[in-house]
């Protein structure tokens, strides 16, 4: 009885646990920026601007205020002029590295990208 207790039933799609981290983790951008700073640690807006090219920078400011409000991410402002600000994961976000290791593998055994020549 009390076992029964600890597993929950999932009777609608939104009930699963997945949904959540989809929320926080998914869309086009988020994904890259977590794979950018897993692998950089410490990058400034201008250059994740750099390495995403064809980001909006509106979409990029409201990327990473989400992932900041989520606990994903640490935004670290320096009071210099001009003003610096990095981004970094948070604990939080760094516990994301074997999912998105994972998702990276998955790729690129499953899917078939053309390569620019």
């Amino acid at each position: 009885m009390e076992e029964e207790k600890k597993i929950k039933k999932y009777y609608q799609a939104t009930d699963c646990p997945i949904t959540v981290t989809v929320d926080i983790i998914g869309g086009k951008w988020k994904p890259v920026i977590i794979w950018l700073l897993l692998k950089e640690k410490t990058l400034r807006f201008g250059e994740i601007t750099k390495l995403i090219p064809g980001i909006a920078l509106k979409v990029l400011s409201r990327s990473l205020k989400e992932l900041e409000s989520d606990g994903i991410l640490i935004r670290k402002a320096y009071p210099e002029v001009p003003p610096r600000v990095e981004y970094s994961l948070s604990a939080k976000g760094e516990s994301l590295k074997q999912i998105i290791d994972l998702l990276s593998i998955w790729s690129i055994e499953n899917v078939v990208v053309e390569q620019q020549v």
